[in-house]
């Protein structure tokens, strides 16, 4: 397994990351221009908050954790001043998008946008220390938990008080943005924090009878027989259970990461296309037809965070299952995904593998789960003493 790790940090480096360096930097009007097409070139400029919080994240961990390149860093700060100048309302909640200019276009309903602002300030602000981005992340990150019970607020377009599901996705990433923030909001807040989140995920959305993970429960975790409660999100689980594992290990709790694994494992072996190869986008927990006309495709993000789970299984318990595994998805991965001739990564197969559209950026793909992953596979693999 360790010889992988020069491969992934190799891809990460010499393909991916100057994709992002020579065609998302919007010169004239600050931040990141994310909708590329498959040889980079710029098909749209609108600027979708998420996605520039999520660059400055991406190039300030290269900054902190690979390599002090100023090219990287300046990169970052590029970003992170636009988002601070353009990013959020007066209240500082961050919108969902603004124009290329940095006019707001679409409400501050989707907290992810604030999630991802956070990760990348406080990422920044390890590499640059004393210049505001720690003050801008603990603000937000303050505003994420006064919001966490009631996410979108005024932009909630559910009827109050009928089937108020509760949702993975956000118990999910604050289980990561707490451990990317420990060093501002401080290690006894991300315990007591991480504690509950971690109870959260394996007893409210995790079902022993079943052994998966929903997606939507009812207020008290009960089951909802409905299209959102059957719901399974293969990708969503297996990148929440790497997220625990990480959590395990610093909160020195075993049996925390032995049951990500195993969780991990059986979700993979449920959620692998046995015709085609690949991981489905979703799938119904009573194996009933499914509202998301997408859910047999293959997804860039889905791939990418099971490898990293997948290395970080290996690498914590040497599970030969991860390792079997991880040699099957990384062929699948690397041979459907990876665009050797333009740089970077396809988002977005049909179930055969085949490229249905080959933009590099969007609205939903951009300079994140692929560089991310890339550098925890070569990281977590690299370490191995075998």
């Amino acid at each position: 397994m360790k010889e992988f790790g020069a491969i992934y940090k190799n891809e990460l480096l010499d393909n991916v990351i100057p994709f992002w360096l020579n065609h998302s930097k919007d010169q004239e009007h600050g931040g990141y221009l994310t909708s590329l097409d498959r040889q980079g070139h710029v098909y749209d400029t609108d600027k979708h908050i998420w996605l520039q919080g999520r660059q400055v994240w991406t190039f300030s961990m290269l900054y902190d954790q690979v390599e002090k390149k100023e090219q990287w860093l300046e990169f970052a700060v590029h970003g992170a001043e636009f988002l601070k100048k353009f990013g959020h309302d007066e209240k500082g909640n961050y919108y969902f998008s603004v124009t290329r200019e940095g006019r707001p276009l679409v409400q501050p309903y989707n907290i992810f946008s604030d999630c991802f602002a956070a990760m990348g300030y406080g990422k920044l602000a390890k590499c640059l220390p004393g210049r505001g981005y720690e003050e801008l992340a603990e603000k937000t990150y303050r505003s994420i938990l006064a919001r966490a019970e009631d996410p979108k607020g005024q932009y909630n377009k559910r009827y109050p008080g009928t089937r108020t599901l509760r949702n993975l996705t956000l118990p999910m990433i604050r289980c990561n943005l707490s451990l990317e923030l420990e060093h501002i909001i401080g290690s006894s807040a991300l315990e007591e924090t991480s504690e509950a989140l971690i109870g959260e995920i394996l007893n409210v959305f995790y079902q022993e009878e079943w052994g998966i993970v929903l997606e939507n429960v009812e207020p008290d975790g009960a089951f909802s027989d409905t299209f959102e409660g059957r719901l399974l999100n293969p990708g969503h689980t297996i990148e929440a259970m790497w997220f625990l594992m990480d959590l395990g290990i610093r909160l020195g709790r075993p049996a925390v990461v032995e049951k990500a694994v195993e969780i991990m494992l059986r979700t993979l072996e449920s959620g692998w296309d046995p015709e085609y190869g690949g991981v489905f986008s979703f799938m119904d927990v009573k194996r009933k037809p499914l509202l998301q006309l997408e859910w047999d495709q293959k997804l860039w993000w889905v791939h990418v965070e099971t490898l990293v789970a997948l290395a970080k299984g290996y690498a914590y318990r040497g599970d030969p299952d991860c390792k079997r595994w991880f040699t099957k998805v990384h062929d699948y991965t690397w041979k459907h995904f990876r665009d050797p001739e333009y740089g970077e990564w396809f988002g977005y197969l049909n179930r055969r593998g085949e490229v249905l559209i080959p933009l590099k950026g969007g609205r939903w793909k951009g300079c994140f789960h692929i560089p991310r992953s890339l550098y925890q596979v070569s990281n977590t693999l690299e370490r191995l003493n075998v």
